[in-house]
């Protein structure tokens, strides 16, 4: 039988049965990839802390479990979305769980929110002065789209324009899924760069 430690990407016994930050990140990695012993570990080492989260946010064990369930979908459906993330791999599972949760308590909420009250909503629609301004920002979007290296500025419209994964993007340009989190992320920095000049 193969020692426990033999799971853990880096091979390394986890302190306290907690697995090391590197450890949970190159399962998020793996299960970007869409590798179900890894999901599998994920789900193993980080559920209890994801559950605790959700239950201290809904208050209520049930609903806690359910959305549990929903995190880890979301996780598995999402998890190339951790590179662009400045989170340590613990915080990003955490904000995913953490977010889910606040999603339902508010539509708990807007669930027993009186008709009668929606005649007081505002239009949520942008006005005719804010239309303009979204029309120059798309603009100077696609300007600074423009400056980027023709590979990585195709790339950053297929991940975040077109939904492609970073898996699929890695797999077209011929490069190792590391180096496509890597070109996303610069160009990201370089955009904003651009934007704020």
């Amino acid at each position: 039988m193969e020692p426990r430690t033999s799971a853990f990407p880096t091979g390394r016994q986890p302190q306290n049965g907690a697995p090391a930050p590197q450890d949970i990140t190159k399962l998020i990695v793996r299960t970007s990839m869409k590798d179900r012993a890894a999901f599998d570990l994920l789900y193993r080492h980080t559920s209890a802390k994801l559950f605790g989260v959700c239950l201290r946010v809904l208050n209520d064990r049930a609903e806690a479990e359910e959305a549990l369930q929903e995190v880890f979908v979301k996780i598995w459906m999402k998890a190339d979305r951790f590179a662009i993330s400045d989170l340590s791999p613990i915080s990003w599972l955490v904000a995913v769980a953490r977010n889910h949760a606040i999603d339902r308590v508010r539509q708990r909420r807007q669930a027993s929110v009186d008709i009668g009250e929606a005649l007081d909503i505002a239009d949520p629609a942008p006005g005719p002065e804010a239309m303009v301004a979204a029309g120059g920002e798309s603009k100077r979007i696609y300007s600074c789209l423009d400056e980027l290296e023709k590979d990585r500025a195709e790339a950053v419209r297929g991940a975040y324009l077109r939904g492609e994964s970073y898996a699929e993007l890695a797999e077209r340009y011929r490069v190792p899924l590391n180096t496509m989190r890597t070109w996303l992320r610069r160009s990201l920095l370089k955009l904003r760069e651009c934007l704020e000049r």
